[in-house]
């Protein structure tokens, strides 16, 4: 979806969204993963609940990031309508050393993740 109604308020928030490295760290994994929960947030960045809590209400504030809630889980993604604008900023850092150790950290959960549910999977199918 294209940014139909960009005017200096909204561009004003998405460049205060970036000038936090935590809040461009969170953006950068939200972009690359589609959607996380502030649970994995903290797994990945090592931030503290709270810290990650405060920057996700910036960025829903700001109207970068949307969430859905499902059963007691919240999960965050980027807004579509700064998606296009976000995706034009993370290719001018695609190469930074720190986000591109986030993504691998988030790699590493992910798999220890399906490697867990594929456990218990196999655990309940031998019962």
């Amino acid at each position: 979806m294209k940014l139909k109604h960009f005017n200096l308020g909204f561009g004003t928030q998405i460049f205060k969204s970036f000038a936090d490295e935590s809040r461009t760290r969170i953006l950068y994994l939200l972009f690359h993963t589609g959607e996380l929960t502030i649970s994995d947030l903290v797994s990945i960045l090592d931030f503290t609940q709270t810290k990650t809590s405060r920057h996700m209400s910036f960025l829903r504030n700001a109207g970068m990031v949307t969430s859905r809630q499902q059963d007691q889980w919240v999960f965050y993604s980027i807004r579509e309508e700064s998606y296009n604008m976000v995706k034009q900023i993370f290719n001018f850092l695609e190469k930074d050393t720190l986000l591109t150790q986030d993504l691998k950290t988030y790699e590493t959960l992910k798999t220890n993740r399906e490697l867990a549910v594929n456990k218990l999977e196999a655990k309940d199918y031998r019962r």
